[in-house]
């Protein structure tokens, strides 16, 4: 059996667990907290026999083949670090780290010790998401894809994360270096990183606070943020968060030279969306039927999964946590690449360089944003203040070393 433990025992930690119930020869063996009553209730939830509220000694009591890290993302570097040091192969949720350097010394580790390392984008592995990832493989874009589209929606309706967040002003999400960025947009940028051919893309990034939050009184959380990404060859990409555009989707869609595909993680469907064009009024009728057929194709599909009791919510994470813990049993290859990951991680660093977080409230929003994309490079106001929509054109490469936040185990 695959002994797996897990460290940190919030909301996240029960996700990971659901999962881990469901895939056979493997059992969590121990769960360890700062705060052990925590660990004592999750261990109660989910019949672990073991709790600590020390990461290290809960290692070195129980010798767990897996750690899986679900604590807030600032102590992700520190725990992964002693978990690998302690021969433990490696799960952490997302973001896998605080910056690129954190994760390049990781994954360093792990190929020195001989061990694997993965991080939590499970909405590359639902059931749509490896549905279009075979279509490509397939060659139904016919050929390399040309253009990406990542959108990645927040809703501050969510009477759990977001009250917290907003409640707090000490909430663990405001200190890190990308505040409320940081820990939701990987999912969305991790989609476009397996696509692209560059390991340095140029990337533009312009955010802002949205009308919302300022009448809020929360000034400083970006909630709005947009970014091309390119480089000298292959696929150009957009990427979109925003806490006020409704439908707030979570999409993905992926152009070719021949076709293209449309992913939607809420309604877990994938649209193909073929590139043939009909002649004169044929175009009007033809494609919207094309359309239809899509659609109850992928309700069919649903349906199929849902009776075969394989149609869970959280389906990408236990695919994902499968086939991580299949590589780690038959030594084979990870499930997201080390190169996905350190790209991520350059893109986001890329990002933040760009967007202060510091910004005077504009009165007309439109007019600071037209102007803003005027800008070739960051400039300063009037008052002195940093422009937080400055348009850099700077390599994801160039980043920053943002000093690691120490947490103590």
């Amino acid at each position: 059996m695959l002994r797996v433990a897990i460290v940190g025992c919030g909301k996240i930690a029960d996700a990971h667990a659901l999962q881990i119930q469901r895939i056979p020869g493997c059992g969590i063996v121990g769960a360890c907290d700062r705060e052990k009553l925590m660990a004592q209730q999750f261990a109660e939830r989910f019949g672990v026999s073991r709790c600590f509220d020390n990461a290290a000694e809960m290692i070195s009591a129980l010798q767990p083949e897996v750690v899986h890290i679900t604590t807030p993302p600032q102590s992700h570097f520190e725990i992964a670090r002693l978990c690998l040091e302690q021969k433990c192969h490696v799960y952490v949720e997302k973001p896998f780290t605080l910056n690129t350097a954190e994760a390049e010394e990781l994954i360093t580790l792990a190929e020195l010790r001989g061990l694997k390392v993965t991080v939590g984008h499970d909405g590359q592995f639902s059931h749509p998401a490896r549905r279009m990832r075979d279509l490509v493989q397939r060659g139904y874009l016919g050929g390399s894809p040309v253009h990406l589209e990542s959108t990645w929606c927040y809703d501050f309706g969510d009477q759990t994360y977001a009250r917290a967040l907003l409640g707090d002003k000490e909430h663990w999400v405001r200190k890190l270096p990308g505040g409320l960025l940081q820990n939701l947009i990987s999912h969305g940028i991790a989609k476009i990183a397996e696509f692209l051919t560059t390991d340095a893309p140029f990337v533009l990034g312009v955010g802002h606070t949205s009308a919302f939050l300022r009448n809020a009184g929360e000034p400083d959380i970006i909630d709005e943020l947009r970014v091309v990404i390119t480089g000298e060859t292959g696929p150009t990409a957009y990427f979109t968060f925003s806490s006020q555009m409704r439908p707030a989707l979570h999409q993905f869609c992926i152009y070719g030279h021949t076709n293209g595909l449309v992913l939607d993680e809420d309604r877990q469907t994938l649209m193909r969306v073929p590139g043939k064009r009909f002649k004169s009024y044929i175009e009007k009728f033809v494609p919207p039927i094309i359309t239809a057929k899509e659609c109850v194709r992928n309700s069919l599909h649903n349906a199929r999964l849902f009776l075969s009791r394989d149609f869970h919510m959280d389906s990408g994470k236990y695919y994902l946590i499968k086939a991580f813990y299949s590589s780690v049993v038959d030594n084979a290859p990870v499930p997201i690449s080390y190169s996905q990951i350190l790209l991520t991680s350059r893109i986001m660093d890329s990002i933040f360089e760009q967007v202060a977080f510091k910004q005077p409230a504009p009165q007309h929003q439109s007019s600071s944003m037209q102007m803003s994309w005027g800008r070739a490079s960051s400039e300063t106001d009037a008052d002195g203040s940093a422009n937080h929509m400055a348009r850099n054109n700077t390599r994801a490469t160039e980043t920053s070393k943002s000093d690691r936040q120490q947490q103590s185990l």
